[in-house]
């Protein structure tokens, strides 16, 4: 049993989240290169070859430079097993993130120096918060010019909400950016710019040794202790539980880019961020030393490999050990299953895997049989709680171009609205298909890959909704005479359920108001 309570508390397990271009792709790969999980930097361009980031691996992505896809890579560093979730920062992609971030123990938070805190951070921070999840600040960027880091901290505070302490401090910035002080470890690090190695670090116990001019000459040495003081007489000696609790989050300053800044961040990253923590199902609380398997699907993928038409489903493990050819039960389906070719992620390569444990993330082959937020046991009836569907915000009906290719067309509608991209309805009062996205991107994604996976063409048509609500009465005959009044504002979910469809603010609060006995949700999950 040692063991087993071994390779869970060697786990660390958590998501890269950003606005895009703060540079997340950059810090996962460069952490991957770290852990030997890949030789070369993206970053090396030779004249005309350029190596794309292996966490950006699908078509439209290298298009358009933005990670769309969640992606799952493992990577073994110096005892530890550190499975990173690289989540897309493009808010169109926001509820892909939000779901990512039910599968994780921790955070880390990129922000660019030069743009500081920005929106779609601070909705992600929010869900942080909510689910108490530990954060730790990589404050980016810095061999290009940028704000004083006293006043990024500032806004760390003010926008995120959570208290900050600084682990590692900036020598200068931009074009006279020296390197960092390593406030945890108590040692300098000295920078050259270069984006394939490492540069020296110099231990520095005592910040007032003379010698530190002989390093970084004497108005960058007097500037940081004059800084060290300031940090340690504003802001609170950094408290390890105070971290885990989601109360304080440490901040690392560097450049992804020039990878430095990086190890300081992953050294301190696994020895404070947490292990796999209980979870919570609906019927009780599941540990991670429990004995028997349990875990959930929080993502679905489509063809993973062009080659091979197939879905994978991403599955957290949360309790127990998975084994490869193991019985289990699917909860919702009440069906014994067994898989006989898991996988884990290296970055791009994926091999099969024989046991996983609490913390890891399984990739199962799948035919069509899970749905986001099915739960997997050795025959207990638990249902993990907390992976929503948010009410579309835009919306437009879904035309087939190539009558011939209508069977491809609906497998790859199908197929794409399991993987959580978008939610697909049937109008009940013209028996049209409306797709329903949180952004506009998302349209684009689903045209490219209908298209290039299914060979199926689509077209869009406009229709003008406001928004999307499922709907829920105990009166039956209330419901009755709803659907009937509202009967071109009808439409089913692909589960059948009612939902109204409002094409206003106005026609929405009506409804309310006409038919106070009728719920109205913007979350599928009720």
């Amino acid at each position: 049993m040692g063991n087993f309570s071994e390779e869970i508390n060697r786990r660390r397990t958590f998501a890269i989240i950003s606005h895009p271009d703060a540079g997340k792709t950059t810090l996962t790969e460069k952490l991957l290169l770290f852990g030997g999980a890949i030789h070369i930097a993206g970053a090396v361009k030779s004249n005309k070859i350029k190596k794309t980031a292996t966490s950006d691996w699908m078509e439209i992505e290298k298009q358009r430079g933005i990670s769309v896809a969640t992606s799952v890579m493992g990577f073994e560093y110096e005892g530890y097993k550190i499975n990173i979730l690289d989540t897309p920062g493009h808010q169109d992609f926001a509820e892909d993130t939000y779901r990512t971030l039910t599968a994780v123990d921790s955070v880390i938070i990129v922000v660019d120096v030069a743009k500081g805190v920005e929106m779609q951070t601070r909705k992600l921070m929010e869900v942080c918060r909510m689910r108490k999840t530990p954060v730790i600040i990589f404050v980016n960027k810095l061999d290009r010019e940028g704000r004083d880091p006293f006043d990024i901290l500032d806004e760390l505070e003010s926008e995120l909400k959570i208290a900050v302490r600084p682990l590692s401090w900036p020598i200068n910035i931009g074009q006279r950016f020296k390197g960092v002080y390593n406030i945890y470890e108590k040692n300098l690090n000295l920078y050259t710019p270069s984006k394939q190695v490492v540069t020296e670090s110099v231990e520095f116990k005592d910040i007032n040794n003379p010698e530190l001019e002989n390093y970084i000459g004497q108005g960058d040495a007097e500037k940081l202790r004059a800084d060290l003081e300031l940090i340690s007489g504003v802001y609170p000696e950094f408290e390890k539980d105070e971290y885990l609790k989601g109360n304080l989050a440490p901040v690392f300053f560097g450049s992804a880019l020039n990878n430095f800044g990086v190890k300081e961040l992953l050294d301190c990253f696994v020895e404070i961020a947490p292990s796999p923590k209980p979870i919570n199902a609906l019927e009780r609380e599941v540990k991670p030393d429990e004995e028997k398997f349990t875990g959930f699907v929080f993502k679905i993928h489509a063809n993973m490999d062009p080659n091979h038409r197939s879905c994978i489903a991403f599955v957290k493990v949360c309790s127990g050990k998975f084994v490869r050819n193991e019985n289990y039960k699917h909860v919702r389906s009440g069906k014994m299953m067994r898989f006989s070719s898991p996988t884990a992620f290296m970055a791009q390569k994926k091999s099969v895997v024989d046991e996983a444990y609490p913390g890891d993330i399984v990739g199962l082959p799948d035919t069509g049989n899970f749905k986001i937020g099915d739960t997997l046991t050795q025959g207990e009836e638990l249902h993990f709680k907390g992976l929503p569907s948010f009410s579309p915000e835009m919306f437009k009906y879904i035309e087939n171009n190539d009558p011939m290719k209508t069977k491809q067309l609906n497998k790859g509608i199908d197929q794409l609205m399991d993987e959580g991209v978008a939610q697909s309805f049937i109008s009940q009062y013209n028996n049209r298909r409306i797709i329903g996205t949180v952004g506009q991107l998302q349209f684009e994604v689903i045209q490219y890959r209908l298209l290039h996976e299914y060979g199926a063409q689509c077209k869009w048509d406009a229709i003008s909704l406001y928004k999307a609500c499922w709907i829920e009465c105990d009166d039956e005959a209330v419901l009755e005479n709803f659907k009937k009044r509202k009967h071109q504002y009808m439409a089913k979910d692909r589960e059948g359920r009612d939902v109204f469809m409002a094409d206003s603010s106005y026609v929405l609060q009506m409804a309310q108001t006409d038919f106070p006995k009728i719920k109205f949700h913007f979350t599928s999950e009720f």
